[in-house]
């Protein structure tokens, strides 16, 4: 049937003149006419039913003046006394608009208060639905509380008890409450009381929808949530939810329960199990609409804050829920952190109680935490995950998965890693495996007597005044586990398990020390704890993993925790542990690391490095090559050494050869490893090959340099100065005369270059200096005759030399001239061209003046690691000595060192058999040739 047409007597401005006549006159005098029907009735239903539901509507009203005298109207009826407690609780359920807008009128026919007259009710339901759909607007909401209208409408929740009127009542609040200051008028006015009041009386759903979105709107703050939990907003709700209401009202409850929920306080986590909400919670996690399954998971994410409800919330099935979750989104596309990071948290949670971490495990809780510290994407939530597995401390096969996950690598990692964003918990969070003791304040309670007794046993604390009353398991998350004896034998190994002396906290014996727990903490508290099993070789003694530990004790901010140097004390104590820190060239990269201070992020190119603890860490490191040299040096260590030099794979015995000189002080052992047994040829013959280790090369160097002084024990480290060759005096030159222009003796002979530069010469100088000379100026060769012989093939400054020796100069510095300055080539020289010269005309002695003059020149003072290579590539055998020697000099720069040991290889190529004999023969000791030139620089 088609709506009546609006007559002039149902216009805006007729209805807007009967409210406000009625303001002003009061309900009291209104008079029913024939039809039973008031002029103010009539404008309150053309309003609700008509010009607030249109188009612009609402504001027309509100511009119009509407809300005043609407107000005015309803101050009237809240001043009605207050009403006696309804006699029944049965009543006709109401129709009730939506949220947004008015629906048909309200049944009369419910539940009413004897002291309302009806047709003053029926007055009252029609003015609040038209406040209520007002107040969808924020214009009008703004209005309303400018003109005092939140007071009557508590006023009216508590005075008047029917279910229409309640329901438009608290529609009204809720719609109020979505702007935060009249959110904080509606608490003030007292309207939570009454508001949890309805949620017990009322029995119709509508009108408990109204109440639950009030309350949902009224939690829009953490201040506000909490007063909510604490006037006991929570456990009616929950009571409602564990009823199986219909679906309508059990979506407003979970949303309600998901906002109060926020923040979890205690208060809202007790009233929530108390009220049986989370069994429906759980049940509600499969529920078939999106929006309820949400809201339910979350909930149960936010409850997980609060310890003491998270043991009842693993028996309701919540951690097999949230787990599943939180792979779902991990494993749907789209899914961004956002909607990871509670039900993150939550399982983070979850792994403080022992109860819960057993259900984890069991439902591949550990694999997805794995998969979370493997993700870079998750890195903010790092810290907290790894905090979360220190639960599993104890648990020896969850470790064991964990390690066999790959855990130790990535704890290493993080021990310098960013810290994350997350937020610090509160006490409320923490395990509910220790509750908290409800005793007045500085009363201690039994179980606490007994965990101090077992601190103080345990050397965790020096004594009763070190630990307050007031601990939890916050400040220190688990007791660390205890450390393991010193080992009984060897007898050494015990002296080298302490902590170096300059990086102890003054003041304090060890075991009285605190342990600082920073962010690293749980990290190193995990670590710790795979370091004690009989054989951690397999997790920590890898490059990973040792990278990560010095990288945290050389690189923190402040003091390293002594738990970083107990383990990798620890784990160069453990016998079993030797092969693999041979294997894992982990004693080159201690040695490197912390002596030499060479990290692999300072090679090749130089980075630089705070000093300050530079003594320190040299400390440190040597304490812990020592306590592998007492491991490799006892019966079982020189089996495993021997057993990989002769029986490893090539890798392991490379790795072996090159460890040896770093861990092995016994002359009988070293020699019969590296030299009887041919493990320096060994490692000489792989440093052409492919590189097993980033650091390779330099470790090969350091490790030569460390043979060397094992063979020469009495050498200084640093050689003398000496002066150079150009800064010697002179020998007499005797070849000077024979180029003034009254030359004495007159030369009989002249040499002929390509050039066509003419040199003087003596023939009889000349054929005893050489048997190339000899042959050729008095043999039998046409040239014995010739006054003028020609020499093919040289340059002028390459002769120079040459006549200069073929007339007895030695050491007159004719052998300098053809030699290029450090930084340029060599090959392609006069130099080269002059040792050339010198080897095809017989002559070894300028062969061995012209290589000590490169190498005094290119390897002095002047020269570098570049040099080295550009020597080497001359293909001298002296030479290559020289280089060999230059490079494992005692006092040269490590990194110096290892350049120059990569340009050899570089130059050397494939043919490694001279670069080999070099080096063999510069560690050895031998001779090769005459002596070499100075090497000091």
């Amino acid at each position: 049937m088609a709506a009546a047409r609006p007559t002039p007597a149902d216009s805006l401005s007729f209805c807007l003149s009967q409210l406000t006549a009625a303001a002003g006159e009061g309900l009291g005098g209104l008079k029913d006419t024939a039809t039973n029907e008031t002029p103010l009735g009539r404008a309150l239903l053309a309003l609700r039913t008509r010009y607030v539901k249109a188009a612009g509507g609402i504001e027309r009203f509100r511009a119009r003046g509407g809300l005043l005298p609407l107000l005015a109207l309803l101050r009237q009826a809240s001043a009605v006394g207050p009403a006696p407690p309804q006699t029944g609780s049965g009543s006709a359920p109401s129709s009730v608009e939506s949220e947004a807008s008015g629906g048909p009128a309200p049944s009369v026919a419910s539940s009413s208060t004897p002291s309302l007259p009806a047709r003053l009710r029926k007055t009252l339901d029609l003015a609040l639905s038209i406040l209520a759909n007002c107040c969808t607007e924020g214009a009008c909401r703004t209005e309303v509380r400018r003109l005092g209208g939140i007071l009557p409408l508590v006023t009216i929740l508590q005075c008047v008890k029917t279910d229409s009127i309640q329901n438009r009542t608290a529609r009204a609040l809720g719609n109020l409450a979505m702007e935060p200051e009249s959110c904080g008028d509606i608490h003030s006015a007292g309207a939570v009381p009454l508001l949890v009041e309805s949620l017990t009386a009322c029995q119709d759903s509508q009108c408990l929808q109204s109440v639950v979105r009030a309350l949902r709107n009224l939690a829009d703050s953490p201040q506000h949530r909490l007063a909510l939990a604490q006037q006991g907003a929570v456990r009616p709700l929950a009571e409602l939810l564990a009823a199986a209401p219909d679906p309508a009202l059990t979506l407003a409850l979970v949303r309600a329960l998901l906002e109060l929920s926020r923040g979890c306080s205690r208060a809202c986590a007790e009233q929530l199990s108390l009220g049986g909400g989370l069994g429906p919670l759980v049940s509600l996690a499969s529920h078939p609409k999106r929006v309820v399954r949400e809201a339910a998971i979350l909930t149960l994410a936010n409850l997980c804050a609060q310890g003491l409800v998270r043991p009842a919330l693993g028996n309701a099935g919540g951690v097999e829920v949230l787990l599943g979750e939180l792979q779902r989104r991990r494993g749907a596309s789209g899914a961004g952190p956002a909607s990871q990071q509670p039900l993150v948290r939550a399982v983070c949670l979850l792994c403080r109680e022992a109860i819960n971490r057993a259900r984890l495990r069991d439902a591949g809780g550990l694999e997805l935490l794995m998969g979370l510290l493997r993700d870079p994407r998750a890195s903010a939530w790092h810290p907290r995950v790894v905090a979360a597995l220190v639960g599993f401390l104890y648990d020896t096969g969850a470790l064991s998965r964990l390690q066999a996950l790959g855990l130790v690598p990535l704890l290493a990692g993080q021990l310098c890693g960013e810290a994350g964003d997350e937020e610090e918990e509160g006490k409320e969070a923490a395990s509910w495996d220790f509750p908290e003791e409800q005793t007045p304040e500085r009363v201690e309670a039994g179980s606490f007597r007994s965990l101090r007794s077992w601190l103080i046993s345990e050397g965790y604390a020096a004594g009763p005044g070190d630990i307050s009353p007031d601990w939890s398991p916050e400040r220190c998350p688990l007791p660390p586990p205890p450390e393991p004896a010193e080992p009984a034998s060897p007898a050494r190994g015990s002296a080298f398990m302490r902590t170096p002396r300059a990086l102890r906290t003054p003041g304090r014996s060890p075991a009285a020390a605190e342990e600082p727990w920073g962010r690293e903490g749980p990290a190193l508290l995990l670590l710790s704890r795979f370091s004690q099993a009989p054989d951690p070789s397999g997790a920590l003694v890898t490059g990973p993993a040792l990278c990560g530990l010095l990288a945290y004790v050389t690189g923190a901010p402040g003091p390293p925790s002594p738990r970083a140097l107990r383990i990798l004390a620890r784990l160069t104590c453990n016998p079993a542990c030797l092969e693999a820190f041979v294997r894992s060239y982990g004693a080159a990269l201690l040695r490197a690391w912390l002596v030499l201070g060479v990290a692999p992020e300072d090679w090749p190119t130089l980075r630089s490095r705070p000093l300050t603890l530079r003594s320190q860490h040299r400390e440190l490191g040597e304490m812990l090559l020592q306590n592998l040299t007492v491991q490799a040096e006892s019966p079982f260590g020189v089996g495993a050494l021997t057993h990989l030099l002769l029986s490893g794979s090539p890798e392991d015995r490379v790795a072996c050869a090159l460890t040896l000189p770093f861990i092995c002080r016994k002359p009988s052992l070293w020699r019969r490893l590296l030299l009887d047994q041919g493990g320096l040829r060994l490692l000489l013959s792989a440093l052409t090959r492919p590189a097993p280790h980033p650091l390779f090369l330099f470790f090969a160097a350091d490790s030569l340099s460390c043979l060397q002084s094992l063979m020469s024990p009495t050498t200084s480290p640093a050689l003398p100065p000496t002066i150079p060759l150009d800064l010697d005096p002179p020998s007499p030159c005797l070849y000077e005369p024979l180029l003034g222009p009254a030359p004495i003796p007159a030369p009989d002979l002249h040499f002929l270059l390509d050039s066509g530069l003419r040199l003087p010469a003596q023939r009889a100088a000349s054929s005893t200096a050489s048997p190339f000379f000899r042959a050729l100026l008095a043999g039998s060769f046409a040239e014995a005759q010739m006054d003028l012989v020609p020499l093919r093939g040289l340059s002028p400054s390459a002769a120079w030399p040459i006549l200069h020796h073929l007339h007895g100069c030695r050491g007159c510095g004719a052998a300098l001239q053809p030699i290029p300055l450090p930084g340029q080539p060599l090959l392609g020289s006069e130099a080269e061209e002059a040792l050339e010269a010198a080897g095809r005309f017989l002559l070894p002695g300028l062969e061995e003046e012209l290589e000590e003059a490169v190498g005094h020149i290119h390897l002095g003072p002047q020269g570098g690691p570049e040099s080295v290579s550009e020597v080497f590539r001359l293909g001298r055998p002296r030479l290559a000595v020289h280089c060999a020697r230059w490079t494992l000099r005692p006092g040269q720069c490590p990194r110096k060192r290892a350049l120059a040991l990569v340009g050899l290889v570089e130059a050397a190529g494939e043919e490694a058999g001279p670069l080999t004999e070099a080096l063999l023969a510069v560690v050895m000791g031998v001779e090769v040739g005459s002596k070499g030139p100075s090497l000091d620089c």
